[in-house]
């Protein structure tokens, strides 16, 4: 695998992300996160998603801070200032989990509020099936955990699939703001854009599309129905807090309602936004998270 860093000077004064950068090892690929708060808070662990970083997350982070708790949001392999992989055959489903897993085991990370979204979810639900002594609770936004099994798969999901793998022209910032209520400044552009600097940084972004298990012989099928399984017998608090203009995720938190003993008297929420509602609703996402867990 060829690994490429993105460069520093790319991040300088982005607006709104004042973190400290941190860095670990994960397989020899250097993975960056934000750790922001008391380091004995507990930890609110904010997982992003496609082709987003912890950016995304600029307007989440304070508020929840503020509130006494940790705070950490990595960057995924191949997204923000993490490394990333050149090719986009290096990326599967299994590494990134593998690379997350050992993430929460080099920062011996537990009593975990997860805070997940888009392929955050589909990382992080896995991560807390797979890790369910570490977890104390999970809100999520926006997400799913596909097994393939589910049958017809989006006319705008398909649409999505193609342009990550044949479109020449792949704006990251656009992306985003195009999956957002609010229009973007010039300023928010250049950060999302700040961590592919050219076509050869976005073979991450690129892969994670083709890489949701859309049919029963996907690699991830067994594993993402092992974590089903505990999940449906999953009774920590379990909060869904997707919103009401996401062409994609709409209304599918209705199946963690039906399947998730956990979700059984949460205050759960629509939230006004898009597909990316830390975007559109970020502080009530935030106060959201820090309600649930003072109750």
């Amino acid at each position: 695998m060829k690994v490429i860093r993105t460069p520093e000077d790319r991040f300088k004064k982005l607006t709104n992300y004042p973190f400290s950068p941190n860095y670990l090892d994960v397989d020899g690929i250097r993975m960056h996160y934000v750790d922001e708060g008391p380091k004995d808070g507990g930890v609110i662990l904010m997982m992003h998603g496609e082709p987003s970083w912890s950016y995304l997350y600029r307007h989440m982070i304070p508020v929840c801070v503020a509130a006494g708790h940790r705070v950490i949001a990595p960057d995924l392999i191949g997204f923000g200032k993490s490394d990333k992989l050149i090719d986009v055959s290096d990326y599967s489903y299994q590494k990134h989990m593998d690379w997350m897993q050992s993430f929460i085991d080099q920062l011996e990370l537990d009593d975990i509020t997860l805070v997940c979204q888009d392929w955050g979810s589909l990382i992080g639900l896995r991560l807390a099936a797979e890790n369910e002594s570490r977890f104390s609770t999970i809100v999520l936004g926006n997400g799913m955990l596909p097994t393939g099994d589910e049958g017809r798969i989006p006319k705008a999901f398909k649409i999505w699939q193609n342009f990550a793998r044949y479109s020449p022209w792949f704006p990251i910032a656009r992306i985003v703001e195009s999956g957002a209520f609010k229009g973007f400044s010039k300023e928010e552009r250049r950060a999302y854009d700040a961590p592919f600097p050219s076509s050869k940084y976005k073979a991450g972004a690129r892969a994670f599309p083709r890489l949701v298990p859309t049919t029963p012989k996907d690699p991830a099928n067994a594993a993402n129905k092992e974590a089903w399984k505990i999940l449906e017998k999953w009774e920590k608090p379990f909060l869904t807090l997707f919103s009401n203009g996401d062409p994609i995720m709409r209304g599918l938190d209705k199946i963690f309602l039906q399947r998730v003993p956990g979700c059984t008297g949460m205050p759960h929420k629509t939230l006004v936004g898009g597909h990316f509602l830390q975007e559109d609703s970020g502080a009530v996402f935030a106060q959201a998270v820090n309600d649930l867990i003072a109750n």
